[in-house]
């Protein structure tokens, strides 16, 4: 209740400095305006009550005076309540490649459970955008349409498994399936994520034709190559027990092409080699695609002078009711 009360003009406050000045004003002069009297015996001359208690009566004064003065300050109390309003909202859709190349060990513990660790973090950070999430591998699937309930997208990152799909890379297929995603969307910014670890080798889509038709939609995609520089450890078949077999094998990733989307479609190309440089990454492109948030502010006050003039005036009042009645004797 405190960080709500504030005073609207406290300056006049510092006459209240000036009440102890008055107090002991009035003690000194009327006590040098005092007459007095010698008596052999004081005995039966002792003050009454009234006598006593009538110092009282400029007390009241005082306490008026200050009741006043607080009153002019203009005590308050402060109440405010904020509004955000999202001006200009994102539809994103994440079109992650699930291949069995995903599988590589080059990221710990390996490129897919790094990629959902981070794509988790991003999709937490964007609380004002519409996320959708399109798998590819051999073929493409849209595993979550266009959402704002970020539960389920990051329940779908989180699920994300090898296998599901048949295999290759079918870039073209994914980026388009994406693309297909976002083609009714009334966002005013329309952004693909496209994250693939290969070259594509697969599908019935083009990547370039996927491309242009991004582009004439307005799509802007940022393209994510995944994969150390060399060689890293990938799966190459599986054993009789039906575990996967890792070799040594080099990393073939279609930079060309991903440079060429992110241009054609004024995005941006990035290069992945371990897991804190994917962090970066998805961390840049947070900060490249705002959401525009108007936080508006609304300042209720309620003026709480009232009180302070009703207690002076009352005191005044009453302070002269006992002036010229009970102590009227003693004036």
């Amino acid at each position: 209740m405190l960080s709500k009360f504030e005073f609207a003009n406290p300056e006049f406050l510092w006459l209240l400095a000036l009440l102890p000045i008055i107090a002991l004003w009035h003690f000194f002069t009327r006590k040098k305006d005092t007459a007095s009297l010698l008596f052999s015996n004081t005995e039966g001359l002792k003050p009454s009550l009234l006598s006593r208690i009538k110092p009282l009566l400029y007390l009241l004064r005082l306490v008026a005076i200050g009741s006043l003065i607080v009153a002019l300050a203009r005590p308050r109390t402060k109440e405010v309540t904020t509004k955000t309003k999202t001006n200009k909202g994102i539809d994103i859709v994440m079109a992650i490649d699930v291949s069995a190349s995903m599988l590589a060990k080059d990221l710990k513990p390996n490129r897919l459970e790094a990629l959902k660790k981070v794509a988790g973090d991003f999709i937490t950070k964007r609380p004002n955008d519409r996320i959708g999430i399109v798998v590819y591998a051999g073929e493409s699937f849209t595993q979550t349409p266009i959402t704002s309930d970020k539960r389920i997208v990051r329940n779908t990152i989180r699920s994300l498994k090898w296998g599901q799909l048949d295999g290759g890379t079918a870039i073209g297929m994914g980026l388009g399936s994406a693309v297909n995603r976002l083609k009714d969307s009334k966002a005013k910014s329309k952004v693909i994520i496209l994250l693939t670890d290969g070259v594509n080798n697969s599908g019935s889509i083009d990547p370039k034709t996927a491309t242009e038709l991004a582009k004439s939609i307005g799509i802007k995609v940022y393209t994510i190559g995944l994969g150390t520089n060399g060689t890293a450890q990938m799966p190459v078949a599986k054993d009789m027990n039906g575990k996967l077999i890792y070799r040594s094998v080099p990393v073939e990733i279609d930079e060309a092409l991903l440079k060429y989307i992110a241009k054609e479609t004024e995005g941006k190309y990035f290069r992945a080699t371990n897991n804190r440089k994917l962090s970066k990454i998805y961390d840049e492109i947070n900060k490249l695609e705002k959401t525009k948030i108007e936080e508006i502010k609304y300042t209720n006050f309620e003026e709480m002078f009232r009180p302070f003039i009703l207690l002076a005036g009352f005191l005044i009042l009453f302070e002269m009711l006992l002036r010229f009645t009970v102590f009227r004797s003693f004036i």
